[in-house]
């Protein structure tokens, strides 16, 4: 599109009929452009794009299917054509584009140090936490349960249910499970909150929750399946 340009010149003091002239350009069309720059659909482009990407930065291990769907949720709707062509064009793909590891899935970056070395022991409760997603199949389709146990005693203190697996699921079971102290009197501060490496536990939601409860965030190493596991096994026990 020429209008930029013809902008441009008029603000150099080129008169903007003789830059039609040259350029071969209609004047009542630049009018009409320079009346409303962005157009109609370049600004619901930009909402639907808005729209992607703060739910991929929320789950960044989603890809575009999914992505429209949140998008969707938050009142930009769009075909899942038009979802992958914004995410390809910007960049935005699912954080496991190649399937390798554990469940075949790539693990993602910590983003909280190992507190626990494999050390799941704990002298009083509300020291040390673990928490995990399982899926449950149902009439209704798959249902993905965060369970969140307090080592000392064996105790299952939260928990949160949903149909999708996102970040708002484990944001959803730590504050279920903070209430649930809190109701009882017990303060869960410094309380440590050991987890695996998936993005649900990675999403920046839950970090801040984290700190807002003044707890404690800890991550298992990458790829060690023993860890996943152990914890695993914990909190089925």
């Amino acid at each position: 599109m020429m209008y930029p340009l013809v902008r441009e010149l008029a603000d150099d003091g080129v008169p903007v009929t003789v830059t039609c002239r040259v350029l071969k350009i209609a004047r009542q069309p630049y009018d009409r452009w320079l009346s409303k720059p962005v157009t109609d659909a370049e600004l619901a482009a930009a909402y639907r794009a808005n729209a992607l990407f703060d739910a991929h930065r929320e789950d960044p291990e989603f890809g575009y299917r999914f992505l429209v769907d949140e998008a969707r949720e938050a009142g930009e709707s769009m075909a899942e054509r038009t979802a992958w062509r914004i995410c390809s064009d910007l960049g935005w793909w699912s954080a496991f584009g190649k399937r390798r590891g554990r469940n075949g899935k790539k693990p993602g970056p910590p983003v909280h140090d190992d507190l626990v070395m494999r050390n799941f022991t704990a002298g009083a409760p509300n020291r040390l936490w673990l928490a995990d997603i399982t899926e449950h199949w149902t009439r209704e389709g798959k249902l993905y349960l965060c369970a969140i146990k307090d080592v000392y005693s064996n105790r299952i203190v939260g928990y949160s249910i949903d149909s999708r697996m996102k970040s708002r699921i484990a944001v959803a079971a730590l504050d279920n499970a903070v209430a649930r102290r809190r109701a009882e009197g017990v303060d869960v501060a410094g309380c440590v909150l050991h987890t695996d490496r998936g993005s649900q536990f990675r999403s920046r939601k839950l970090v801040h929750q984290l700190n807002r409860h003044d707890m404690a965030g800890s991550m298992g190493r990458v790829g060690a399946a023993a860890d996943c596991e152990t914890v695993d096994r914990l909190l089925a026990a």
